[in-house]
């Protein structure tokens, strides 16, 4: 792997993701994680990205800086990311967006209601293809007592809704349909 320094030069974030890398780095120390340049090389590249960032785009944008990065090197750094509630994963659309919720927390921990669950719902533009983070307290619980009803112990949640976003309605965009995936 290249040296930092070589690393650095090639790829530059805005002073508010490197501050919030920073934030994110202090905050692994403190929980017994590593934040390597690896990972926060991909957490950079997705917390730059207006939009959901798929694997090989993330690849691709990574190689300027890490040319010998293959597949699974953006894969182990997700993985991480995940693992740690560090980024979400939208999976109608197969892509990766930050999550700020575990680092910024004040109570310093990254779940917060009675079935320890994420919460998560986004809504996802299928014009322009961002994607914006709600965090709505109501919902979690009403899913968790509806798993619960049927015997089912929720672990984390997602909610993904799909529409127009209000710059997409005002400018009259037609939105994309995107096809079935089996989950969805």
């Amino acid at each position: 792997m290249p040296d930092s320094s070589a690393i650095a030069d090639t790829l530059t974030f805005s002073p508010e993701v490197t501050e919030r890398l920073d934030r994110t780095a202090e905050w692994c120390q403190r929980n017994g994680q590593r934040l390597t340049e690896t990972r926060r090389l991909v957490l950079g590249l997705i917390l730059s990205s207006e939009k959901p960032s798929g694997a090989y785009d993330l690849l691709a944008r990574l190689r300027p800086a890490h040319p010998k990065a293959a597949p699974p090197t953006v894969y182990r750094a997700l993985e991480f990311l995940l693992e740690n509630s560090l980024i979400h994963r939208l999976e109608r659309l197969s892509a990766f967006v930050g999550c700020s919720h575990a680092v910024e927390c004040p109570h310093g921990c990254n779940h917060h209601d009675e079935g320890g669950m994420h919460r998560a719902q986004f809504l996802i533009c299928r014009g322009c293809d961002r994607a914006w983070e709600l965090e709505q307290d109501a919902i979690a619980p009403v899913l968790t007592r509806a798993a619960q009803s049927m015997g089912f112990r929720a672990e984390a949640a997602t909610v993904e809704i799909e529409g127009l976003c209000a710059a997409c309605q005002k400018a009259g965009v037609t939105p994309v349909r995107r096809p079935k995936t089996a989950a969805g």
